[in-house]
């Protein structure tokens, strides 16, 4: 029987690389850069600014910022469920919980894309995909243990963790449903526009005291999240869900909670023990099974 899907592109393990990098060094970040400004306020401006440099960039590319009448609600339900409720949920758990361990919680999105997409978008299941789903979980598993006393004393970050991660996979599942006709860049600016509606009209509502200039500490933290994670991060994500199955795609990233681990205990001295790097065992080898090119063959 020919293969479903083809095996892998270069070019997609090459973002996949990218993305590790950028979105897994990004979670310390998070509590520098809501010190002085709420969450609401900080995401807003990431999410604007984000999206208006890349819109700017494929308009000087010569890219077309057309969005096909037809695919607009798409592009709302997709940018509503995951960049909205992505950015508020995984920061505020970033900032009560160990960011290594909030990632790890929003990285659970794999999880939740590959029951959704096997349910709804008649993606199969592979015995490959099934054994890199229980590594995978086993992850998740191990280091839901390991931080279980950070849970206990704040589980609104436990829940907001998770929360992230089902909001992500509904999103990238509404996409892999029904893919918008534009190029990545473009789609990814729109995204990120369309979300900083609801989360400025937020901070609006959320905000508290008089307008300040925050210290440049915090503006480094914030300008480097808005123009690497936000800006790169998310083109190569997008990028990535239109090359790759639904299932694959979540998986490829399980590798950027695993840095974030590292980073969080080499910056802020977070846990790092024998659990974390059992999970880190698994969270590989999911990986491995995820992205071998017969995983995207049918049996």
């Amino acid at each position: 029987m020919p293969p479903t899907h083809p095996t892998i592109p270069p070019r997609a393990l090459a973002l996949l690389a990218v993305l590790t990098l950028v979105w897994g060094t990004n979670w310390t970040l998070f509590p520098l850069a809501v010190q002085e400004v709420s969450v609401w306020t900080f995401r807003s401006f990431a999410l604007l600014v984000s999206g208006l440099t890349l819109l700017t960039v494929a308009r000087l590319r010569g890219l077309s910022l057309h969005i096909e009448r037809q695919d607009w609600p798409t592009v709302l339900a997709a940018s509503l469920a995951y960049l909205v409720v992505w950015n508020i949920a995984s920061t505020y758990a970033a900032v009560m919980i160990p960011s290594g361990q909030a990632a790890v919680l929003g990285f659970t999105m794999p999880l939740w894309a590959a029951v959704i997409s096997t349910a709804f978008l008649g993606e199969r299941l592979t015995g490959r995909m099934v054994a890199a789903l229980a590594l995978g979980g086993s992850c998740v598993g191990l280091l839901l243990y390991a931080g279980r006393d950070a849970y206990a004393l704040a589980p609104a970050g436990f829940a907001l963790g998770l929360l992230a991660g089902v909001g992500w996979a509904v999103g990238t599942l509404i996409l892999k449903r029904r893919p918008p006709r534009a190029a990545a860049m473009v789609l990814t600016g729109w995204q990120l526009l369309i979300s900083s509606v609801p989360i400025t009209l937020g901070a609006f509502a959320l905000g508290q005291g008089p307008w300040f200039m925050p210290s440049w500490t915090s503006l480094a933290a914030i300008a480097y999240i808005t123009l690497v994670p936000m800006c790169i991060g998310n083109l190569a994500w997008f990028s990535i869900v239109g090359m790759l199955p639904a299932q694959v795609a979540g998986l490829s990233t399980i590798m950027v909670p695993m840095v974030a681990m590292v980073t969080g205990a080499a910056v802020r001295g977070e846990p790092l023990g024998p659990l974390q790097w059992a999970a880190m065992a698994c969270c590989a080898g999911a990986l491995r099974l995820a992205l071998r090119p017969q995983g995207l063959k049918s049996s």
